[in-house]
């Protein structure tokens, strides 16, 4: 396999073909990333044209954030993939691992006036006050409007992006995919909510906040989760890993 970083590429891959399954990707759009140096420059991402199904551990394209010339080679990345990736790796440490999709339910959240997600239920309230929210889209994520993204995401985790979609991070894909996963589920529980046209009943802060903080200290709950559709792909679509 070439560049090495056998292990990420492989879980990558893995959280690509998932994307897929569950049917969080769009077309051949939207894209994810993760840091395979120690100082963060460097990171692994989809190339461009590629529909997540079918992506291979040993396609990705290893860029450096650093690099000016990247969108002049001969296999340039996807320029709003380049434009994101490259900046929130540039300016957030904690992003090592950088999903971005336009998933059905947290677009829809993301197309609301007001896009706080009240805690209503254990998947809300993984998320209570741990959501950056940002308003000011201002066309595809390029150049400026990509450093601008990076600066709303701060110390959390993800980025709720108006008009938009969501940007999730985390130290690692097993966490990051754990969170895109159960953020979705949220959404989804909060706009279903919505529909009913019935008063939410809203948790209070001191519940809610509890319970974010019980599930950051759940374990290896991602681990395990991500371990297992591994699993599943090695039995059903083993070419991942190729």
């Amino acid at each position: 396999m070439k560049n090495n970083h056998n292990k990420e590429r492989i879980e990558l891959a893995a959280a690509f073909r998932w994307a897929a399954r569950l049917n969080m990707h769009e077309s051949i759009a939207n894209h994810f990333s993760l840091v395979v140096s120690d100082d963060g420059s460097q990171f692994l991402v989809n190339p461009n044209g590629r529909h997540f199904s079918q992506i291979k551990a040993s396609e990705l394209l290893l860029l450096d954030s650093n690099d000016n010339t990247t969108m002049s080679s001969k296999n340039a990345p996807d320029p709003t993939a380049w434009a994101i990736h490259s900046a929130i790796h540039r300016n957030n440490a904690q992003a090592k691992c950088v999903l971005h999709v336009h998933s059905k339910y947290a677009t829809i959240l993301a197309c609301l006036e007001n896009s706080v997600m009240p805690p209503i239920d254990q998947n809300t309230m993984r998320f209570y006050n741990r959501v950056s929210i940002d308003v000011g889209y201002d066309g595809m994520g390029l150049a400026n409007e990509a450093e601008r993204l990076s600066a709303k995401l701060g110390s959390n985790k993800i980025l709720l992006l108006g008009n938009h979609g969501v940007v999730v991070t985390a130290p690692s894909v097993a966490q990051a995919f754990d969170d895109l996963y159960y953020f979705e589920r949220a959404c989804e529980t909060l706009i279903g909510a919505y529909q009913t046209g019935k008063k939410l009943r809203v948790a209070s802060h001191e519940v809610a906040e509890k319970t974010a903080q019980q599930w950051e200290s759940y374990g290896s709950f991602a681990n395990h989760h991500f371990n297992e559709l591994m699993a599943i792909l090695d039995k059903e679509e083993p070419d991942y890993k190729c």
